[in-house]
């Protein structure tokens, strides 16, 4: 059976394989692909990367194959704006657009100022770093507490932040491919801010709202799920 791959960019601190588990739920003809970025998980003995362009062309680079093939790009938070970055460096190497981008739980690019609120430019404290997983209510009491999990987490976490906050705006030609964005209701992106996606493609455009927080891709995965294979189903033939 023919595949469509969908390559999945994490969220700040994350390894790529808290998508894993979505192997389970997703149809037999959509290949999941999570993309660990350097620093963490299979790739914990690489130095993590504080510069998105840089970032964005080694990913490009190592995922061109995969690009070869039918694909989508999917990304979370950090992971948004690092597979909206990922789409360009494979366009301009050459490679086909994506048959879809999934932009979740963050402002469109253009609006990053007014979403960082200028805060994250300049590394965090523990304690700071600490504080924001608390806001962002994704990780139990239990684990801040724990130092040793800690320890491995928040040099992750202070790099991805970085990326982040010092991530600037390039003016380039729209993308083609049609623009999903998820959001959720309770999240700190506001609605014009998750709007704004939608000048960064000639292609279709679609902004779907969960109820909870930054967090709603794993609170609403079904309904989640759903709406990856609804977008995805057309282009399942061209695979």
């Amino acid at each position: 059976m023919s595949s469509l791959t969908l390559l999945c960019l994490p969220y700040s601190g994350a390894s790529a394989m808290v998508y894993s588990r979505w192997r389970r739920k997703l149809p037999a003809w959509l290949n999941l692909r999570p993309v660990e970025l350097p620093g963490r998980g299979a790739r914990m003995g690489e130095p993590l990367q504080t510069d998105m362009q840089f970032l964005a062309r080694q990913l490009a680079s190592e995922q061109r194959l995969a690009a070869s093939q039918p694909y989508a790009l999917l990304g979370h938070s950090l992971g948004a704006l690092v597979a909206f970055e990922l789409a360009h460096e494979l366009q301009a190497l050459g490679c086909s657009s994506p048959v879809a981008l999934f932009a979740c739980g963050t402002a469109a690019p253009t609006r990053r100022e007014d979403y960082n609120d200028g805060n994250w430019r300049e590394p965090k404290s523990d304690a700071a770093l600490i504080e924001e997983l608390r806001k962002l209510k994704g990780t139990p009491e239990e684990v801040l507490a724990n130092q040793e999990l800690m320890s491995l987490t928040l040099p992750v976490l202070r790099a991805d932040f970085l990326l982040c906050g010092r991530y600037s705006y390039r003016q380039r030609p729209a993308l083609h491919c049609p623009l999903h964005v998820l959001g959720g209701e309770d999240d700190r992106a506001t609605e014009e801010q998750l709007l704004a996606w939608r000048r960064e493609t000639l292609g279709d455009f679609s902004l779907e709202t969960f109820p909870g927080g930054h967090f709603f891709i794993h609170e609403h995965e079904d309904r989640v799920l759903g709406v990856l294979g609804a977008a995805l189903e057309p282009h399942r033939l061209s695979a």
